[in-house]
């Protein structure tokens, strides 16, 4: 692809926010014509010191309504898109796909009474946009997000999630949702500690959600590690929560981030 490229648009980089050593996130303007759903993906692309552009997938964090688009990544060490963003400034030219991608979204649920937002590390991108969107808070009655991350240092948006429920046009509709931190690799007054499959099988996590991981009322999304997906697929599975498929309505959704 080249610049002249009608596919994408040139935006323009606002901000870059380091949330730790491994972990950032970057704003971007966005193009009046953009559109996506809550929980897709868009191809962002990074100008190269050689003329080229190198492309990653991201979710976006930010509102289907908002003005800029936002995403959040982690470092690669010494990965090609990362190194190259590392020398951009708020100014610089990045490039948007025109197209947004995915099905992370909430139409692959025709029902559905408590929605369940499984996320380690950057996963959780897409739900914080699903999140700020006000459709979430009509259909369903209780909304679980349980992020996971190694150390509290690496759980972002934390300002987010917790002003979140407060948000006027929620209309007190807010106290749908439960938030559910959980730390793998070290232990806090208020969050979980294991990993998402582990608390599942043990019955912690819902024992901390107040709610049951059931076919006729939950669904799922998940969003995060390959390995965590599949293992969560294979416990959801033995209980009767299925994969939902065009051609088959089911409780899971999921995309992997790797």
């Amino acid at each position: 692809m080249t610049a002249s490229d009608d596919k994408f648009t040139r935006e323009t980089l606002l901000e870059v926010r380091p949330w730790s050593p491994s972990l950032f996130s970057l704003r971007c303007s966005r193009a009046p014509g953009f559109r996506f759903r809550a929980g897709q993906f868009a191809r962002l692309g990074v100008p190269k010191a050689d003329g080229g552009i190198v492309w990653r997938a991201y979710s976006m964090v930010s509102a289907p309504h908002d003005e800029h688009l936002e995403f959040f990544s982690i470092v690669v060490p010494d990965g090609e898109f990362t190194s190259e963003l590392a020398r951009l400034r708020p100014g610089d030219p990045l490039y948007v796909e025109r197209q947004a991608y995915g099905f992370l979204t909430l139409d692959r649920f025709a029902d559905g009474r408590d929605l369940w937002l499984l996320a380690t590390g950057t996963g959780v991108a897409p739900f914080l946009s699903i999140l700020q969107d006000l459709e979430v808070w009509q259909r369903f009655t209780r909304i679980v997000l349980v992020y996971s991350a190694r150390t509290a240092g690496e759980l972002a948006y934390q300002d987010l999630i917790r002003e979140l429920p407060g948000r006027d046009y929620l209309e007190g509709a807010g106290d749908k949702l439960v938030y559910l931190p959980v730390l793998t690799r070290e232990r806090l007054p208020g969050a979980l500690h294991g990993r998402i499959t582990a608390l599942i099988e043990s019955g912690e996590l819902e024992r901390a959600a107040g709610l049951a991981l059931e076919p006729e009322h939950s669904r799922l999304m998940l969003c995060g590690n390959p390995q965590m997906i599949e293992d969560c697929r294979a416990l959801l599975k033995a209980r009767g929560l299925q994969l939902s498929l065009t051609r088959r309505p089911g409780q899971v959704a999921v995309e992997n981030y790797w």
